[in-house]
């Protein structure tokens, strides 16, 4: 007979081999086995990056709900990817959500990407860069209208651009 005890064990082993796995393999640092269009060694980007941005966008971790000042923000401007800078969301369509992360109804065209993500023992649908691959979030279909789409987004994965006036 087997217990929990057995059960959680058998769980965090593997999750451990699946993180392995991912790690040795790469898919963790560049989020899928495609090729994009901005690509730099892991010591490339760990040079460029803070240890918040690299654990984020390259390694597909999550900051803490309530820790970004972009959640907050209602300044018109557009967010970019803070790995390569690419235009990713515009002001117009970021919305309170209430998670503790900035959120936007729909991306700009072209600058995203989506993949499964079965991390954690659940699905969901991942968000990346279109140009660099880096980690932005996760995409949930519980948003506003017109898209009914919340793009949940890591504060530490985007960088904010004022509009000039």
């Amino acid at each position: 007979m087997y217990s929990r005890r057995d059960f959680s064990r058998l769980g965090l082993a593997l999750a451990g081999g699946v993180a392995a796995l991912k790690s040795a393999t790469g898919l963790a640092a560049e989020g899928s086995a495609e090729a994009f269009q901005v690509t730099k060694s892991d010591a490339e980007w760990r040079k460029e990056l803070t240890p918040e941005q690299y654990n984020v966008l390259r390694k597909q971790g999550t900051e803490r709900a309530g820790t970004s000042p972009l959640d907050a923000n209602d300044a018109p401007g557009t967010y970019l990817c803070a790995g390569c800078q690419l235009a990713l969301f515009s002001s117009e369509t970021k919305y309170h959500s209430g998670t503790g992360w900035p959120s936007f109804w729909k991306p700009l065209d072209g600058a995203v990407e989506t993949s499964t993500d079965n991390s954690y023992f659940m699905t969901r649908t991942e968000v990346h860069c279109h140009r660099c691959g880096g980690h932005l979030g996760h995409v949930f279909e519980d948003g506003p209208k017109p898209t009914g789409l919340r793009y949940c987004m890591n504060g530490v994965a985007l960088k904010f651009v004022p509009k000039v006036a």
